[in-house]
């Protein structure tokens, strides 16, 4: 009982240790000091633009939680959404990991329905938000290898993003398979479809997840895209649609705190693609990483307030 209690603490203490140690070694083969020397004459202006699109995200987040919560059956007030949402992020920026907020978002809100909608509900929000970001990568993937000239993939970097592409692509077919097996694969497969469906596909909501995901990636991009020009290393659009998004999914590997490291290893590697400099890249990442807090901040009003706990359940059925 002891070693299991200890067992968390000390897999935070590796994950902290992780994104010490890739910051320092960043720091020194991606000269760290021109990168310092950007983060100094950043443009304010642009990194409150960053700032802005990171709120904005946050809160078309909140709504797509809320929309799929209420099809399971969980009823949340547009404020309360937010304040959860909110609160889930300064958890996931405080603890290794990144995914305690969100579980204690599911844990508080779970109500009458139970945890396990509430659960699936979190599930479902995110997986939509990383599905359109997916098929941002994919798309700009797709159409510059279709249409060479104005972006140039390296040989090294082909086979993995292709892999990536048609692991994607071919998930939902996986998902399909599954629910035929037998057994309790299947009959699990089965009830995670049924849910999914209820939650993001059914025809009234359907187009609301569509465009609350498209806002959400954009201005996951854009944000992105505004810390690079408050450094003055501005990409061009392709390359903040092809190499942002796998810039940003290396902060869903679970070896760091929220990410940190792992992101600005991928932009020091990936930003001279894009004609840029792996400093600019390390800078632009440390200053997005920076603005994303900044961008949560407002979360910490809400610790210790009273869980949102619906006492209603929604009345509105799957289609």
């Amino acid at each position: 009982m002891r070693l299991l209690s200890v067992h968390p603490w000390l897999l935070r203490a590796i994950q902290i240790g992780v994104a010490v140690a890739l910051m320092g070694l960043l720091w020194r083969i991606a000269d760290g000091p021109d990168a310092a020397r950007l983060l100094r004459q950043a443009d304010p202006l642009w990194l409150a633009a960053a700032v802005a699109a990171l709120t904005i995200q946050t809160w078309l987040s909140a709504l797509r939680w809320r929309l799929a919560a209420r099809q399971l059956g969980i009823v949340l007030r547009p404020g309360e959404a937010v304040r959860e949402y909110y609160l889930a992020q300064v958890v996931n920026q405080s603890l290794p990991g990144g995914m305690v907020g969100d579980a204690g978002r599911a844990v508080r809100s779970r109500g009458p329905s139970g945890l396990l909608a509430a659960g699936m509900a979190v599930v479902f929000e995110r997986l939509a938000g990383q599905v359109a970001m997916f098929l941002a990568m994919a798309s700009a993937f797709v159409v510059t290898l279709a249409a060479p000239g104005g972006f140039e993939w390296p040989r090294w970097l082909v086979l993995p993003v292709a892999v990536i592409v048609l692991a994607g692509t071919l998930m939902p077919l996986g998902l399909a398979a599954a629910t035929r097996m037998p057994g309790r694969i299947g009959r699990s497969a089965s009830a995670f479809w049924r849910m999914l469906a209820r939650a993001l596909l059914a025809r009234r909501v359907l187009p609301r997840h569509v465009l609350l995901s498209i806002g959400t990636t954009v201005a996951n991009l854009g944000a992105f895209a505004f810390c690079a020009i408050a450094l003055d290393a501005a990409l061009p659009l392709v390359a903040v649609l092809a190499l942002v998004p796998l810039i940003l999914f290396t902060m869903l590997i679970p070896i760091s705190i929220s990410g940190w490291g792992l992101r600005e290893g991928a932009a020091a590697a990936l930003f001279p693609l894009a004609g840029a400099t792996a400093s600019q890249g390390l800078a632009t990442s440390i200053t997005f990483g920076l603005a994303f807090i900044v961008a949560v901040l407002p979360g910490a009003a809400f610790i210790g307030t009273p869980s949102p706990v619906p006492a209603r359940t929604s009345r509105a059925k799957a289609e």
